[in-house]
């Protein structure tokens, strides 16, 4: 099991904060899955807009936490280190149940397939044992080198 702190995370993905939605990484297997924990606190700056005495996580900020997740367990694969992953596209997103600050969110996306620079996984955001969000991704791997 292999397991990556914030800094290790940065090595892999190029997103940082505040966009860097995922806190580390507590299993991985490379170019097939990744596990992360993102927790929310009440410190981030969505939650003075949403919503002003009753804080929620954004489903849009969830979905991303997931494609984050993804992209780990795809840019972790030889064939695509040092690359960028992008977003292609989300199926059926389903919101289960609200996500606050004080929650620890558990991300599991698996790669279901990957074809030439196109990858495919199910993701599914846990809270406190139950389904906070499910989504199919589509990734696009950018096929350069990042700088």
């Amino acid at each position: 099991m292999t397991v990556l702190d914030s800094s290790q995370i940065q090595e892999i993905i190029p997103h940082r904060y505040p966009m860097l939605l995922i806190d580390k990484v507590i299993d991985l297997v490379p170019g097939e899955s990744a596990v992360a924990i993102r927790n929310v606190t009440n410190n981030e700056a969505v939650f003075q807009g949403h919503f002003p005495g009753n804080p929620v996580l954004p489903g849009v900020l969830l979905v991303e936490s997931l494609a984050q997740t993804g992209a780990v367990a795809l840019l972790s694969a030889d064939r695509f280190k040092g690359q960028t992953a992008y977003f292609g596209g989300i199926k059926n997103a389903k919101f289960r149940q609200i996500v606050k600050p004080g929650d620890q969110v558990k991300l599991e996306v698996t790669l279901e397939k990957v074809k030439g620079h196109i990858g495919l996984g199910q993701g599914i955001a846990w809270v406190d044992g139950k389904k906070a969000c499910t989504a199919e991704l589509t990734f696009m791997i950018s096929g350069e080198k990042n700088v």
